[in-house]
């Protein structure tokens, strides 16, 4: 049991700078975090649907796992000490 929960430890990690990563990298609607970083370039760069489209399924897949991760680690605390 130690080494799943230490690798669902290292997985929620991971997976927290990623998405904090993938989050950073959409693109502003008005004035947000990402217009902090050239605004003007982001936009004309940016402008692929398909890019935009793929950045937002990544996104969602690893927020998926990001979550399946912190309920597995509540279910085994809680469950650890029965």
């Amino acid at each position: 049991m130690p080494i799943l929960e230490f690798s669902l430890q290292v997985l929620l990690g991971i997976t927290s700078l990623l998405l904090t990563l993938l989050i950073l990298l959409h693109k502003g609607r008005g004035g947000g975090l990402s217009d902090m970083f050239g605004g003007g370039m982001t936009s004309a760069m940016g402008s692929s649907g398909l890019a935009e489209r793929n950045l937002n399924r990544f996104t969602v897949i690893l927020a998926l796992a990001w979550f399946v991760s912190i309920v597995a680690l509540g279910l085994i605390t809680k469950f650890q000490g029965i």
